[in-house]
């Protein structure tokens, strides 16, 4: 793999960087990722239960959600969370149950918390995305599914360039331009189901993982059915 000397992002760089795209947001960046919202939520409309959203931003992805579902969300950014609750509160989006903040790398909810957990746009923000990776995978339930939205970096070509030019910027932007798939490859117990490629011209990718923790290989688990309960939606007590 290419060696990029790229500039360190941590929680502190992240939340400067969202106060300043937090009032802009939803008219840049959030159009850009507007195909990915939706492709994400329609798959997961298809399940039953309890979502967790990490990084919920500005909450563009809430009304897209099936309200059969239980939706919690949890952003680093208090300027983007207030986004968020204006909008559900604006569209009585009612089956949205909480809105935290809260860092990714240290979820304050119980293990096996939530059917399904999904970040978009998220992993390349993050300080640590190894981390975060195994803290999504501890909040679902078993039989449960992952699914990730994220721009994913080339060795190669034009666009492989442009990110590694950029690559220096990361803390002022806020994301990592360099950021390669294997990342969030790493544990071990979520099998991937699906790999995606969305538009705008593949730029992003969507990840489906099935969660096989504690699952025994000769057990039929319905993935549909919903394991978690109301109290289980809540951050655990410290």
């Amino acid at each position: 793999m290419l060696q990029v000397n790229e500039s360190t992002i941590d929680s502190s760089a992240v939340k400067r960087a969202y106060r300043r795209w937090a009032p802009i947001y939803d008219f840049t960046f959030g159009q850009i990722a507007e195909a990915g919202r939706r492709h994400a939520a329609m798959n997961i409309n298809r399940r039953q239960g309890s979502v967790l959203e990490v990084g919920v931003g500005t909450g563009l992805s809430l009304p897209y959600y099936s309200s059969h579902l239980d939706i919690v969300g949890i952003d680093l950014s208090a300027d983007m969370l207030d986004r968020a609750r204006k909008r559900v509160h604006d569209k009585k989006l009612h089956n949205v149950r909480g809105l935290y903040e809260m860092d990714a790398g240290v979820l304050e909810f119980q293990d096996d918390s939530f059917d399904t957990v999904v970040a978009m746009y998220v992993m390349t923000v993050v300080p640590d995305p190894e981390r975060v990776m195994k803290e999504l995978q501890r909040v679902c339930a078993p039989g449960g599914e992952v699914i990730l939205v994220n721009h994913f970096s080339q060795d190669h070509g034009m666009r492989g360039r442009v990110e590694r030019k950029l690559a220096p910027l990361a803390a002022t932007l806020g994301w990592h331009p360099v950021f390669p798939v294997n990342r969030v490859m790493e544990c071990h117990d979520l099998c991937l189901a699906e790999r995606r490629a969305l538009w705008p011209l593949g730029l992003f990718t969507m990840l489906r993982f099935v969660n096989q923790t504690e699952i025994a290989a000769d057990s039929k688990l319905d993935k549909d059915h919903c394991t978690g309960t109301r109290s289980q939606l809540e951050p655990a007590e410290a």
